[in-house]
């Protein structure tokens, strides 16, 4: 049976959707030009979450075709943030990795978005604000995990 979505639900929905994209591209005007790209950025999470990740399984990861990660993933070689080893499983893949380069560097970016972030937050909400902002945070996290 299909459920009526509230007039509220839709709002929400819209909101949500409409305020995460400009925050991000708020932090997004934070880039330097020698920042990497969404994509290179995507790649150090999931390698720093995760483990080392072999090319095909960072595009499935990123949903992505295995020839757009393989251009992101030599982009970071490059860049000296990742490297390649044998699978100790499987001599004939090669398992990606972060360099202590690639790991000080997402921490460097993370932590300037983050200050960023707190100062405004410091600025612009009061302290029942900010408490509601993280109320509201843990509302949408149940909604993305479910």
């Amino acid at each position: 049976m299909d459920e009526k979505i509230s007039e509220s639900a839709v709002r929400a929905a819209s909101e949500v959707r409409v305020v995460i994209g400009r925050l991000r591209r708020r932090l997004r005007e934070l880039a330097t030009e020698d920042d990497l790209t969404p994509s290179q950025t995507a790649v150090l999470s999931r390698l720093d979450k995760d483990g080392a990740a072999s090319t095909s399984d960072l595009a499935v990861g990123e949903r992505v075709r295995q020839q757009s990660m393989a251009m992101t993933v030599s982009a970071l070689e490059r860049c000296g943030f990742v490297e390649r080893r044998p699978d100790p499983a499987d001599g004939r893949r090669q398992l990606l990795s972060l360099t202590v380069a690639g790991r000080e560097r997402l921490q460097g970016d993370r932590q300037a978005r983050q200050e960023w972030l707190a100062r405004t937050l410091q600025r612009c909400c009061t302290e029942a604000q900010r408490r509601t902002i993280l109320e509201a945070l843990a509302l949408l996290d149940d909604v993305a995990q479910s």
